[in-house]
């Protein structure tokens, strides 16, 4: 058994590709909505192992003065059999990250969050 370092998740019209290490030995993370079509690579996709499995995030919208969004996928843990294919279905989380110039207006809540349902597959790509 091994551990998939490819998958492609799609649900609501997010489409993500995330691969765990591509051919230059870098992760690579692909985002497709209704608004815009991303890629990351590197150091532009933050892993966080967690209990519910390993959180991948991107910044998909930057602002300077207004904050920011993100997205992160829930990887959850799978062993497969090499050449083979696992179906997955998970939760992506968009979270909108609030921030002003003005001290005043930073309290409260500063994160809101939208939970999208994906599923897709995961499979082992040979580099």
């Amino acid at each position: 058994m091994a551990t998939p370092n490819n998958f492609q998740l799609s649900g609501n019209a997010i489409h993500v590709g995330y691969t765990t290490t591509g051919i230059d030995g870098n992760p690579h993370f692909s985002y497709h909505d209704a608004f815009r079509s991303l890629s990351f690579t590197g150091d532009e996709i933050e892993t966080v192992e967690t209990a519910l499995g390993n959180v991948v995030s991107v910044r998909i919208v930057m602002t300077i003065d207004a904050g920011s969004t993100s997205f992160s996928v829930l990887i959850p843990r799978i062993d497969i059999e090499p050449n083979q294919h696992a179906r997955v279905r998970t939760e992506g989380i968009t979270t909108i990250h609030r921030f002003s110039l003005i001290q005043a207006l930073n309290h409260g809540q500063l994160d809101q969050y939208t939970v999208t349902p994906l599923h897709g597959s995961a499979n082992i790509l040979v580099f």
